[in-house]
C-alpha cells in the first residue's frame, strides 16, 4: 500500500532544513518557478516522502473502515486530507502522496457516485495535496514541495487483500483499460509524478507502464514485495527490468514491506534500472483482518534510512504506521551527511 494505505479491508494491512529536508541546497521555497523538478531534486541527493495518510487521519478520530478508505473523506471530509498532508510537510517531508491508491471509478461506482462526480474527486486529491503545499508555505515551511499522486493497484478497488496476491485473472490488456481513465484524470490535474504504487505483480506494472504514455506526467513505479520477490512471485530483477526503458519512469522501488526487505531490493533496482530508488516501507508490524488490529512491533529505525541511501535510494519515506514523527527523524538523519 502508499503512505495512504494499511487498509482495513487488505490481508496485511516542525523542524525543517532551511536547505530542504535532505540538506543538499535545494531552493529554500515551494514555489514551482524556483524549485527543480523531482527528477531534478532525486538527481541531486535524497528527497524525503511523507508517512501513512491513514496514521494522521485515524489519529484525528476518522473512521477508516470503508471500501472507499481514505477515499471516502474526498467527499465528506476534504479538509481532513489537507490537515494530514500538512502535518507530513511541516515534519519535514518534501513530497506529498494523494489520498487517490483507493480512488477508483468503480469504487466510487459501487456507493452510487457517478464517473462525473468520481472524477471530480480524483482531482480533488490532487488539489488538497497542492492546497497543504499552499498552507506549509505559509506557515514558513521551506524545503521545496512536491505532489505525488497516487495510484494504487487494481486489487485495492476490490478490497479484498487481493493487492497483496496480484494475479486477478486479468489481461496485461485489460489492466491497462482499468488504469488509464484514473491516470488521465490525476495527470490532468496537475500533480508533479505520478506514483504507481503497491504494485503487487509484474504483469500489472507492466499495464501501467503502457497506461502512462503519452500523458505528460512523470513517475515512479513502487511494488509490493516480499523478500527478494513481488508479492506474485517473481524476482525482483525482473519486475524491475521495464522500468529501466520507461523514459517516464524517474525512480523505481518498493513500499509496503518489511524495513529488513528494503536494502536488497534498493540494490537490485538500482543495478536494474540505474534510475534513483524509491522505497518507503511499513513499520514492521502485521495486520491481523480477523481481529482488525494491528499486532508486533516495529522494526523502523530512521537511522536505516542512510543504508538505504548509500544504496542507491534518493526518495525515502514511510508507508503503515509511520508518523509524521519518524518522517522527521528522516529528515533530520538525511540532512546528516
Amino acid at each position: 500500500m502508499s503512505s495512504d494505505t494499511s487498509s482495513p479491508h487488505s490481508t496485511s494491512p516542525h523542524g525543517t532544513s532551511p536547505q530542504g529536508a535532505s540538506g543538499d541546497g535545494f531552493p529554500a521555497h515551494g514555489s514551482a518557478s524556483h524549485r527543480p523538478s523531482l527528477a531534478e531534486a532525486l538527481a541531486t541527493g535524497a528527497v524525503v516522502l511523507d508517512g501513512g495518510m491513514s496514521n494522521q487521519l485515524e489519529s484525528a478520530g476518522h473512521d477508516l473502515s470503508d471500501e472507499l478508505w481514505s477515499a471516502r473523506l474526498l467527499a465528506e471530509r476534504p479538509e481532513a486530507i489537507t490537515e494530514a498532508h500538512l502535518a507530513y510537510f511541516e515534519a519535514g517531508a518534501n513530497v506529498a502522496i494523494t489520498s487517490s491508491y483507493q480512488a477508483t471509478f468503480e469504487g466510487f461506482a459501487k456507493r452510487g457516485i457517478d464517473r462525473q462526480e468520481a472524477a471530480r474527486l480524483l482531482a480533488l486529491s490532487v488539489e488538497l495535496a497542492q492546497e497543504a503545499a499552499r498552507q506549509a508555505r505559509d506557515k514558513g515551511v521551506r524545503q521545496p514541495l512536491w505532489v505525488a499522486a497516487s495510484v494504487g493497484p487494481y486489487g485495492a478497488m476490490l478490497a479484498d487483500g487481493s493487492e497483496y496476491r496480484g494475479r486477478y485473472g486479468l489481461t496485461v490488456d485489460e489492466l491497462e483499460r482499468f488504469h488509464r481513465p484514473r491516470l488521465e484524470v490525476l495527470a490532468a490535474a496537475g500533480p508533479d509524478v505520478l506514483a504507481l504504487e503497491t504494485v503487487p505483480d509484474a504483469e500489472e506494472a507492466e499495464a501501467l507502464l503502457r497506461a502512462i504514455r503519452g500523458l505528460g506526467v512523470p513517475a515512479w513505479l513502487s511494488y509490493s514485495i516480499a523478500g527478494d520477490r513481488t508479492r506474485a512471485g517473481q524476482p525482483l530483477e525482473e519486475a524491475f527490468a521495464p522500468a529501466a526503458e520507461a523514459d517516464e519512469v524517474i525512480a523505481v522501488g518498493v513500499n509496503c514491506c518489511a524495513p529488513e526487505d528494503v536494502e536488497g531490493a534498493v540494490a537490485t533496482a538500482a543495478r536494474v534500472t540505474g534510475k534513483p530508488v524509491v522505497v518507503y516501507p511499513n513499520s514492521g508490524e502485521a495486520w491481523d483482518a480477523e481481529a482488525r488490529a494491528w499486532n508486533g512491533r516495529s522494526t523502523f529505525a530512521p537511522e536505516q534510512v542512510l543504508a538505504w541511501r548509500d544504496s542507491g535510494a534518493r526518495l525515502i519515506g514511510g508507508c503503515c504506521r509511520v508518523g509524521p514523527d519518524a518522517v522527521a527523524s528522516i529528515a533530520r538523519t538525511l540532512s546528516v551527511r
